[in-house]
């Protein structure tokens, strides 16, 4: 069989590929033998409303990889809105040092020639795709010298002549605030393009035997909420929980806040409405993943595919006293659905309450490839919690939010900054290093974050050690060993 040649005493000698691995040095093996395939699914909005995470919304696919794999209570992400949060884990950087802190800055614009995750692979052999959102959108946006092959994402908004129902309401100001019912099959839908698209592209790739690196970006549940009209069925109104009630007198601190609110608060049945449709898209996008699970077992792929699936930043649904969206350092917008399948890891199977970051991905994925670890990178290799998801690792994650003069997503200019720190226990933020305010909330009997325990006498020692946390910033809080 053809071989590589090898010289001997002074005679060519014609190797088989078997007698010419065995002459490889053992590091080189590992590195050839962990060559991976990588499959990163990215839903957009989504936040933890998942069967896996406790939650009565249908996500049976989703809840079939948590089986699997590593489930990850205490995911965040580093900044909770789209391009900003994509910028940094595709990086491998904090948005303090990308600098992309709005929808409209380039994702190269502050930080050049760096080399994001897709493009690292690519350097390294593996054929790399992306599917739908995996970069937020728009020119600026997308960065093609990371794939060999790109098929964008487009339809955000359905287009009338599918529509069956359409809602809109007067929600927070500056957002698209509106869901709908469909009667487009699920494969027509721009989603359910992206998934089969993104299982061609898997097809591809096992008829040429290369190892690809894929990227898959799900739209949904991304407002506009919608979705065919089935999946709204599994969510009559008077089984939709309202969100806890805050206590009386409760107030948002107004740096806090990421949107006016409505003139006239939503009534009971619009918010029930509302929950129901975002419940429905994201059953929906769940289906859509499904496509690429059961491709994955008809290809055989498990073996030699590591997955992971995340949500690109969380959101509100009308808690602490009628928020929606995301932009915001409260819990609910920062926290993130994160689960890992990597073949032959000891912690398949497992949950892990460490905390862990998005921006953590980069090092992560080139670890369990076999791949030098870049310099430069602010995150921290999930490997071993992948191995042990008990072991001690970080004391802190760590989330910033930008504020314009207008309080919208879409805002141009940032006025200030928002920075907050996530441990075990304990969410301390400041803004505008504390001139704007400061929040501290304990999730022991708190973990809704309505109860602002900032400058109480009971809770100073707790403010000051978490005020030295935040300060001392991510490599301050790495796990032992790792600073």
């Amino acid at each position: 069989m053809p071989g590589s040649r090898a010289k001997s005493e002074g005679v060519n000698v014609l190797l088989t590929r078997r007698e010419f691995t065995s002459l490889l040095p053992a590091a080189a093996l590992a590195r050839s033998a962990r060559r991976l395939n990588v499959v990163l699914v990215v839903a957009d909005d989504l936040n933890t409303a998942l069967g896996c995470y406790g939650q009565p919304v249908r996500t049976p696919w989703i809840d079939r990889l948590a089986r699997r794999g590593v489930v990850f209570d205490r995911a965040y992400c580093q900044y909770p809105l789209c391009q900003p949060s994509r910028a940094s884990f595709l990086s491998g950087l904090r948005p303090e040092t990308t600098r992309v802190w709005t929808l409209q800055t380039p994702t190269r614009q502050y930080v050049g020639d760096h080399i994001f995750l897709p493009e690292y692979f690519r350097k390294q052999g593996w054929y790399t795709a992306m599917v739908g959102k995996v970069y937020h959108t728009g020119e600026c946006c997308e960065d093609p010298r990371s794939w060999d092959e790109e098929h964008r994402e487009f339809g955000k908004n359905p287009p009338p002549s599918e529509i069956i129902r359409l809602v809109k309401a007067e929600g927070p100001r500056g957002h698209t605030f509106e869901w709908a019912t469909l009667k487009t099959p699920d494969e027509k839908t721009p989603d359910g393009i992206v998934a089969r698209r993104a299982v061609e592209i898997m097809e591809k790739m096992r008829r040429m035997n290369r190892p690809f690196f894929l990227g898959v970006g799900f739209r949904r549940p991304h407002a506009p909420y919608a979705a065919p009209a089935k999946y709204f069925d599994w969510y009559p109104l008077d089984r939709i929980a309202l969100p806890p009630a805050p206590p009386d007198g409760y107030r948002v601190l107004p740096a806090a806040l990421n949107h006016e609110p409505p003139d006239k608060p939503l009534s009971d049945r619009q918010v029930r409405e509302f929950l129901a449709a975002y419940y429905a898209s994201t059953s929906f996008m769940d289906a859509q993943f499904g496509v690429l699970m059961e491709a994955m077992d008809r290809m055989g792929l498990w073996d030699n595919t590591v997955v992971v699936f995340a949500g690109d930043n969380g959101y509100h649904l009308g808690d602490h006293g009628g928020l929606w969206h995301k932009n915001t350092l409260f819990e609910e917008s920062a926290r993130v659905p994160l689960i890992v399948w990597a073949p032959g890891r000891r912690g398949m199977g497992s949950r892990c309450g460490r905390l862990v970051e998005l921006v953590d991905l980069y090092q992560t994925l080139a670890d369990l490839c076999g791949l030098p670890q870049p310099d430069k990178l602010e995150g921290t290799s999930l490997v071993s919690l992948l191995d042990d998801p008990a072991r001690p690792w970080k004391k802190g994650a760590f989330t910033m939010q930008g504020r314009g003069k207008e309080r919208t997503e879409a805002a141009r200019d940032i006025v200030f900054v928002g920075h907050s720190v996530r441990t075990e226990r304990w969410r301390y933020t400041e803004w505008d290093e504390g001139r704007e305010g400061i929040e501290l909330y304990d999730h022991a009997d708190d973990p809704g974050e309505l109860r602002n325990l900032a400058g109480s006498p009971k809770h100073q020692s707790v403010e000051r050690e978490l005020r030295a946390l935040l300060r001392g910033g991510w490599r301050a809080a790495l796990p032992p060993g790792l600073g």
